[in-house]
């Protein structure tokens, strides 16, 4: 693990510890919780199903909380963000 992918990590667990998280319900938790383990234990994108799908699952959910009214675009995309910088760079964009 890189030291930026363990300050994205850091960044992750402090939106799920702040007073944005208030607006997610556990399981919306929980989805981001594994959405961030899964990346960052990820060595390679391309051999892990798992990261492809925490990937994808994280964008989904960030749509969820901004079409519910909960989060703003701004809020969800700083999530997205995080989390797939979590994984290795293939993600991080």
């Amino acid at each position: 693990m890189t030291s930026r992918r363990a300050e994205a990590y850091g960044r992750v667990v402090r939106i799920l510890e702040g007073p944005d998280a208030q607006q997610l319900r556990p399981d919306e938790v929980a989805r981001i919780r594994e959405a961030a383990d899964s990346l960052v234990f990820c060595e390679d994108v391309d051999l892990d199903p798992d990261a492809r799908d925490a990937a994808d699952e994280i964008a989904d959910l960030a749509v969820e909380l901004v079409e519910s009214g909960r989060w703003d675009e701004d809020m969800a995309e700083s999530l997205v963000s995080d989390v797939l910088a979590c994984g290795p760079m293939a993600f991080a964009g």
